[in-house]
């Protein structure tokens, strides 16, 4: 029955795998709607031939490897537990070390570093096309060492949640995903907290922005908008990648307005002030809190839910994935599994309200800075760098994007700037 299910689970895969392919590939329509046409939102207006083509090449495999990589972590987890592999990592962790509180950490290793070299070939395929499209300019070496890095702190973030959860789950079988929801609130408020200062730096080099006239600009807008800025901090991501970017990190006062290096090299002054009103705009509306306020919520319905499906997984399939109990270590891969599966599920949600508050601050920074050329320039040329889709199928953007996509942003600018004018 093991093998059966295993065979299946593999077919489902395959097939999953080629819908995706036919429907990015073949059936997605990448011709521009006719009311677009020739508008700045047309890439053919600021885009050649070649990067057209390039941007179209580049998103289609990308998006084919996004929607490979979640389901291929989901099939991991459930080949660990048909081929018994769970109950050979307890065994090794059981025989290694005799202190019994060591037998989670080394489990917890011998789990993560299977599955990180499971997924290791497609985030290294991922990392090959950025590098064959010229969007990443990082070396292989920087880019290993940002995939160990990324290994160790999920290593030792589980090291810190698992242990607690499987000890709330041997106290109260019925009652351990709410008192394991309790706990993670101030462990995700924490978390958010130290990003900017302990976590980012880990993979980058931050320093205030060096370009001083700019600053005094920047930090005149943000008082403008009553925030109690200091610094604006920009970050070396040109030894990375081409691409751009700006954003907002982390609460109270360890919160962060940040600049990619690229986006100070690629754009003038006044694009680059629109993107910082942009962010300030998430920092004015509190985009953050409440998107902490959502993830918490979410959270809370996802732990009841996770609790309720390893519960019939382990009553209905417990021989076939070599598990007695859900409070058994063994049922990690299984928790994983559908932990992945409803972050998954949930993400139509999650990218919709984030889009909104996109939205919500692209108008908050038209309002304030007043130019709609360097709106739009500045979204023509992220699109150029990035090589994105200004029109991405509809499940791409459903499942994808967190901003709306550019041609809708671009449009609005568009309307803005007609509407200004003419005033």
């Amino acid at each position: 029955m093991a093998r059966k299910m295993g065979v299946y689970a593999v077919l489902a895969f395959v097939l999953y795998g080629l819908f995706f392919y036919w429907y990015l590939f073949q059936f997605a329509d990448p011709k521009l709607p006719f009311e677009y046409e020739g508008t700045k939102a047309d890439p053919a207006t600021f885009l050649n031939g070649r990067e057209l083509s390039l941007s179209e090449e580049y998103s289609k495999i990308r998006n084919l490897l996004f929607f490979l990589s979640t389901p291929l972590e989901w099939l991991i987890y459930f080949l660990i537990l048909l081929f018994g592999l769970s109950k050979a990592f307890k065994r090794w962790a059981e025989d290694s070390v005799k202190h019994k509180l060591l037998h989670t950490p080394v489990y917890l290793f011998w789990l993560s570093l299977f599955a990180f070299i499971a997924v290791l070939p497609l985030s290294y395929i991922s990392f090959s096309l950025s590098k064959t499209y010229h969007i990443s300019t990082q070396s292989f070496p920087s880019w290993m060492k940002d995939e160990l890095i990324d290994f160790w702190l999920n290593y030792a973030t589980w090291l810190i949640i698992v242990p607690v959860l499987y000890w709330l789950m041997r106290k109260s079988q019925k009652r351990w995903w709410l008192y394991g929801w309790l706990l993670s609130v101030p462990f995700t408020l924490f978390m958010m907290f130290i990003q900017p200062v302990i976590i980012d730096p880990l993979y980058n080099d931050f320093y205030p922005l060096k370009d001083k006239a700019l600053e005094t600009k920047i930090l005149t807008l943000a008082d403008k908008a009553h925030i109690p800025a200091e610094h604006v901090f920009e970050v070396n991501m040109a030894e990375k990648t081409n691409a751009m970017n700006a954003y907002v990190a982390g609460i109270g006062s360890n919160a962060r307005i940040v600049l990619w290096d690229t986006t100070l090299n690629k754009l003038s002054d006044e694009q680059i002030l629109f993107i910082m009103a942009h962010e300030m705009g998430h920092y004015v509306e509190k985009h953050i809190y409440w998107g902490i306020a959502g993830y918490l919520l979410l959270s809370l319905l996802g732990l009841y839910v996770t609790y309720r499906m390893m519960n019939w997984a382990v009553d209905r399939f417990g021989k076939e994935l070599k598990i007695s109990d859900t409070k058994d270590i063994r049922s990690l891969p299984l928790f994983y599994m559908i932990i992945s599966m409803l972050l998954f599920a949930s993400s139509p949600l999650s990218n919709l309200v984030s889009r909104y508050q996109e939205t919500r601050a692209d108008t908050y920074a038209i309002e304030m800075t007043k130019n709609p050329d360097a709106a739009i320039t500045s979204f023509q040329e992220l699109t150029r760098n990035g090589l994105s889709q200004v029109n991405p199928p509809m499940l791409v953007k459903i499942f994808r994007y967190t901003h709306p996509p550019m041609l809708d942003r671009i449009s609005k600018l568009e309307e803005y700037e007609v509407k200004h004018r003419t005033e």
